[in-house]
């Protein structure tokens, strides 16, 4: 065992150095490796042997083509951001962090679609469209730290992807670099295009595994003129999660429709600072329209509140101003933090049928009861999207340890009866992989294994993620 760990650090020596004599790389070894080794997905730390930070797509073959004649495994990595363990170097060996690869290359106003590099932050790509009057909807609650080729990697969501979709319903090309070093280039400008299989879906959602994406063509849309916000308070979790699927069936496509319990307001409020009017509803709705007619938003959003009145919700709480509209977006964006800043956690990332929003709420409370588990459920209501969230508070490690893993088997059981799947936009990554077996058959993991090794017959690139 100590044999081979010196030649592996001997390799990692020569990969240095061969990195140093051909390219005027960015490196970062020793004591700076400390932030990649670690991203936000609770507790996990991987540290790796040697960080390279790319300029260019020619640089990012380079260090492919190195680390496969080294056999050095390599972990792509954006802004550390993710949920799943998707940017953690299980294997140790290179994390290959995007992060200097930032340019907003071209923003085409006459064809409505921009050309990016990964390392572009979420929200400033969305401000940049914005003051020309364009509009990129896919809006993860990272944004303000997220960078696209990660938004890409997972195939990010957002509050917005009920009306808008997801990352994939964007991307209309991608250039990336295979294990081997080869440059690839799919897509471009175009709307249609069913020219052979479509690479750029098929890498869109790869968590990293097949390619490294080093650049981005996104179509873009007219940037609505007008939204209207409303808050939709309720004595029952599961007269709540009911009310999202009435909404719909009453023919209204809000632009988001958040659901919030009340443990995940009050740790809201906690974390912010701040009280609000509506922190003691057991649930609450977070419900927004958009478009070009004020006039139409005003009256679609008045019909809905009357509708949610109707199925039992208590009250409605309209937010006409701007700031006011800040403010309910800025206690919804907080959650996640504020809920998993006072214990210990686990996330998961459930989805389901709309209409089986209640069973899974509901079943994921009685799971946690039966368990002695404190759960928080938040999310996007409006695509059956809810993040669960199991805190571990005072419960001793021994009961934690015991206990979470069969928790969690139980929630994804449920999740899958009501027609539902593992995860709606965190993705597999290293921390769910164990549990892809609930949800796919032997047949389907092996034909997805059989995509990985044609792209990556050695292996290297981000080892240890989705596959058992």
């Amino acid at each position: 065992m100590e044999t081979r760990q010196v030649k592996f650090s001997l390799r990692i020596c020569v990969f240095r150095f061969m990195l140093i004599q051909c390219k005027k790389y960015y490196l970062q070894y020793g004591d700076s490796l400390e932030k990649y080794s670690s991203d936000e997905t609770e507790d996990l730390v991987f540290k790796p042997d040697l960080v390279v930070l790319p300029v260019s797509t020619q640089e990012v073959a380079h260090v492919l083509k190195v680390s496969e004649r080294f056999h050095m495994p390599v972990t792509p990595r954006g802004a550390g951001t993710g949920l799943s363990g998707g940017a953690l170097p299980i294997k140790g060996g290179i994390v290959l962090s995007l992060e200097k690869m930032n340019k907003i290359l071209e923003i085409d106003e006459k064809n409505l679609v921009a050309t990016v590099e990964p390392g572009v932050i979420t929200e400033v790509f969305q401000n940049m469209v914005e003051a020309l009057g364009l509009f990129y909807p896919p809006d993860p609650a990272s944004r303000g730290s997220c960078f696209l080729g990660g938004n890409v990697a997972e195939c990010s969501g957002g509050p917005r992807a009920l009306k808008y979709g997801v990352t994939k319903d964007y991307v209309l090309g991608i250039e990336a670099v295979l294990p081997s070093g080869e440059i690839i280039r799919h897509g471009g400008k175009l709307f249609k295009n069913v020219t052979g299989y479509s690479l750029s879906q098929l890498l869109t959602g790869s968590e990293g595994t097949l390619a490294v994406v080093t650049k981005i063509i996104f179509k873009l849309l007219p940037l609505p003129k007008y939204r209207q916000i409303l808050l939709v308070t309720f004595s029952s979790l599961e007269v709540a999660a009911q009310t999202v699927s009435d909404i719909f069936r009453a023919g209204f496509i809000p632009s988001a429709c958040e659901f919030m319990e009340k443990d995940a307001i009050q740790a809201s409020e906690k974390h912010l600072g701040i009280k609000l009017p509506y922190g003691n509803a057991e649930a609450l709705l977070l419900i927004e329209v958009d478009g070009n007619r004020i006039d139409i938003l005003e009256d679609d959003r008045n019909q809905i509140g009357e509708l949610a009145l109707s199925k039992g919700a208590t009250d409605v709480i309209i937010a006409e101003d701007s700031e006011k509209q800040k403010e309910i977006w800025r206690v919804r964006r907080a959650i996640g933090e504020a809920v998993k800043s006072h214990s210990i956690y686990k996330e998961e990332d459930t989805v389901v049928p709309r209409y089986e929003l209640p069973k899974l709420v509901c079943g994921v409370k009685e799971t946690g009861a039966k368990y002695g588990l404190t759960t928080v459920c938040y999310g996007h209501a409006g695509d059956g999207n809810v993040h669960v969230n199991i805190l571990k508070t005072d419960m001793t490690d021994q009961k934690w340890n015991c206990t979470l893993p069969q928790a969690i088997e139980e929630i994804f059981k449920l999740t899958i009866s009501l027609g539902g799947t593992l995860s709606g936009e965190h993705g597999i990554g290293y921390s769910q992989k164990q549990y892809m077996p609930l949800a796919y058959s032997k047949s389907e993991l092996e034909l997805m294994k059989r995509i990985k090794k044609a792209f990556d017959p050695n292996g290297l690139l981000n080892p240890e993620k989705i596959f058992p």
